[in-house]
């Protein structure tokens, strides 16, 4: 199964490639591909897989319909509906947790088990939901499963065919794709679903990208053997026997191949020409498709990622951002909770309050953001943006616990949006704030150092609130004033000031006697008094007292 194409390269792939308009400027346009790529990691994410199973799968099924003969136009729509296969993945969470209490962890079972064999359910599939519950949970689960399961099944499969065929639809993959994308539950024997197509009635495409995701993903399980294996066990049941024999012949080899590369690159090399490219300003379509299928993990969240998206643009203009800074910030306000496809959808809908455990895994959600923006050219700008949307200015936010000092303008502006639009909306713990109580709540984390004054104060602007003084610190001080004084409490002179800081010793000279003419004194001593007594030096930076003493 060796391909004739180009092997990989090393190199960075460009995202943006220049195509002229009518008047000869040139317009930046974005490979598809490049985005998609990235973004299939949330499917890996959301069925609790390895990452880059994906792309794995996309890669072998490509392969797949060179070597079946396809047309080119055929094997352009099967690359695309291996790559996206599981992006339905959210559409049914809240339902599936609800019922077996891990939408992940059942994503992940359900992908192993061979339903042709009812054995495997018992064998593979209870056990994997049960966890570590001991025969009493796997006993629940297998009522479950008996009563359950078939009607569960067919909800299931519809709901997540259903969006993924939206999903194309939004991302403009056109109508072969959309259909492929309904029908990749479908098994050949008409055993699948959600519509029981049976055989060759089933769109071509998503026969193939079914070989590719269970080459791929037992691949990562066990190996070539046991990739071989499991196609050879379900050729004629629930694949199609022809792109099953296809895999067999030498799959092995090419899987040993791909094990050796850079996936992720070769993902782009494979891609079928002419490629799919779209003008920058549609990257905002994207970001709001997948924005709204991390928002589907739970129906508090609906509609959460967008209202945030538009409020933070706001306090963005309120702010005077420029239109560049503007386009970064909307762009990562709609893309900062794609990290929640990670995690049980029981989590983000609990009432109670969460276990440590429970806590842990939330803080990493906006870690997941941050590392799948990164994959792309394209939207690795926006990933330190994004991922530090729960960061607070003293450090005591996630994922990095990055202070103040560290943090851009866009991050704190989304912090602020987020909170407040969390606050103003239901959640399963608590009922929506009214807009006054959210001001004032908001507000008290500006006054504990947690929140950026102007960002707090441009996101309730943006919401409709009567303007507020321009600084919330003590004295009139700047957030970076307030920094300062907080050093020099420490007692830090201002060479080592200037250094903690990355600044000039000029640059804070001038700080620090801005800070005398404002609170009226001209010590180091009254600043320091100042400080404590308005909360601006604290535990949280006892640490640095021990940094000074090496200074």
């Amino acid at each position: 199964m060796a391909s004739s194409e180009p092997r990989h390269r090393a190199g960075r792939i460009q995202s943006r490639c220049p195509n002229h308009g009518v008047e000869g400027v040139p317009v930046e346009e974005i490979r598809l591909a490049e985005l998609l790529a990235a973004l299939s990691l949330l499917t890996d994410l959301g069925m609790g897989r390895e990452q880059e199973v994906a792309i794995q799968s996309c890669l072998v099924a490509t392969e797949l319909a060179r070597r079946m003969g396809l047309p080119d136009d055929a094997i352009s729509e099967t690359y695309y509906t291996a790559l996206l296969q599981h992006i339905g993945c959210t559409a049914y969470a809240h339902e599936t947790a609800l019922l077996f209490g891990d939408d992940v962890a059942l994503n992940a079972a359900g992908e192993k088990t061979n339903f042709d064999r009812p054995s495997e359910i018992f064998s593979v599939m209870i056990p994997a939901i049960a966890g570590e519950g001991g025969l009493l949970a796997r006993a629940r689960v297998g009522v479950v499963m008996l009563t359950r399961g078939p009607k569960f099944g067919r909800a299931a499969s519809a709901a997540n065919c259903e969006t993924a065929a939206m999903m194309a639809r939004r991302l403009g993959l056109g109508n072969d794709v959309e259909q492929s994308l309904y029908q990749v539950f479908e098994y050949w024997n008409g055993k699948g679903g959600p519509r029981k197509l049976k055989g060759e009635s089933i769109a071509r495409c998503a026969r193939i990208a079914n070989v590719g995701v269970t080459a791929a993903l037992f691949d990562r399980l066990g190996g070539p053997e046991l990739a071989l294996d499991a196609v050879r066990r379900r050729s004629g049941r629930s694949l199609d026997p022809d792109a099953a024999e296809t895999f067999l012949r030498d799959g092995d080899h090419f899987l040993r191949e791909l094990a050796e590369i850079d996936r992720g690159q070769m993902v782009l090399e494979t891609e079928p020409k002419p490629h799919r490219l779209i003008p920058d300003e549609e990257l905002d379509g994207v970001a709001a498709a997948f924005g709204d299928l991390a928002d589907l993990k739970s129906p508090f969240l609906h509609g959460h990622s967008a209202g945030v998206a538009v409020l933070t643009e706001a306090a963005g203009k309120e702010l005077g951002l420029p239109a560049t800074e503007l386009t970064m910030l909307r762009r990562a306000a709609l893309l900062h909770d794609i990290g929640r496809v990670a995690i049980s959808s029981s989590i983000w809908s609990k009432a109670g309050p969460l276990t440590t455990e429970e806590a842990e895994q939330v803080r990493l959600h906006p870690y997941h953001t941050e590392r799948v923006l990164l994959r792309s050219a394209a939207l690795s700008p926006l990933a330190q943006i994004a991922g530090a949307h729960h960061e607070r200015l003293d450090g005591s936010g996630y994922h990095r616990g990055t202070k103040g000092a560290a943090l851009s303008t866009h991050a704190k502006v989304l912090a602020a949006g987020d909170t407040y639009f969390a606050m103003t909306h239901d959640r399963p713990h608590r009922a929506a704030l009214s807009a006054k109580r959210a001001a004032e709540e908001i507000g008290s984390m500006v006054s504990r150092r947690q929140l950026d004054a102007h960002a707090v104060n441009a996101v309730l602007k943006a919401a409709g609130h009567s303007p507020r003084a321009r600084s919330m610190n003590p004295g009139g001080l700047s957030d970076r004033e307030v920094e300062v004084i907080g050093l020099m409490a420490q007692g830090l002179s201002t060479r080592v000031l200037a250094r903690r800081l990355s600044i000039t010793p000029k640059t804070a000279d001038h700080h620090v006697q801005h800070i005398y003419t404002k609170i009226g004194i001209s010590t180091r001593a009254a600043a320091a008094m100042f400080a404590m007594q308005h909360g601006l030096v604290g535990p949280e930076d006892q640490g640095d007292l021990h940094v000074r003493a090496r200074e």
